[in-house]
C-alpha cells in the first residue's frame, strides 16, 4: 500500500463544496449532525451591545468560524425568526448532502485518524 500524502485524511470525503476550507472538521460535524436532526442554528443580532452576532444550537454556542463557513458555503440558510426576533437557520439540501458525506468521511476514518483531525482541525 503507497503511503498517503501529508493531510490526506484530512481531504478526504469530507471536501468542501468551495474553495473555503473548512474550520475544525470534527466540531463541523458534531453541528451538522445534531442541526440535522434536532434544531436549527440561531442567530443572534449583537451589534448593539457591541458583541457581534452569535449562533446557539440546542443552547449551546456555535463557533462562530463554523457557523459563517456553513452560511458562506450555503450549508445552512434562514428558515425564520423565532418569536424574539433570532434568525433560525436550517440546513439546505447541499447541506443534507454535505452532512451524509462527513458522517462517511468519519466513519472511514480510523481511531488514530480520528484522534488527528480532532488535535489538528
Amino acid at each position: 500500500m503507497a503511503p498517503r500524502p501529508k493531510g490526506a485524511i484530512i481531504r478526504r470525503i469530507m471536501d468542501p463544496a468551495s474553495s473555503i476550507p473548512i474550520p475544525n472538521r470534527a466540531d463541523t460535524l458534531k453541528v451538522l449532525r445534531v442541526i440535522g436532526r434536532h434544531a436549527p442554528i440561531l442567530m443572534l443580532s449583537g451589534s448593539d451591545d457591541g458583541y457581534g452576532s452569535r449562533w446557539t444550537l440546542s443552547g449551546q454556542q456555535v463557533q462562530p468560524a463554523i457557523a459563517r463557513y456553513l452560511m458562506e458555503a450555503g450549508f445552512i440558510a434562514e428558515s425564520g425568526k423565532t418569536e424574539f426576533g433570532a434568525r433560525a437557520l436550517t440546513l439546505t439540501d447541499a447541506g443534507v448532502s454535505f452532512r451524509e458525506r462527513g458522517i462517511a468521511w468519519w466513519a472511514s476514518l480510523s481511531v488514530v485518524e480520528k484522534l488527528k483531525v480532532m488535535l489538528l482541525g
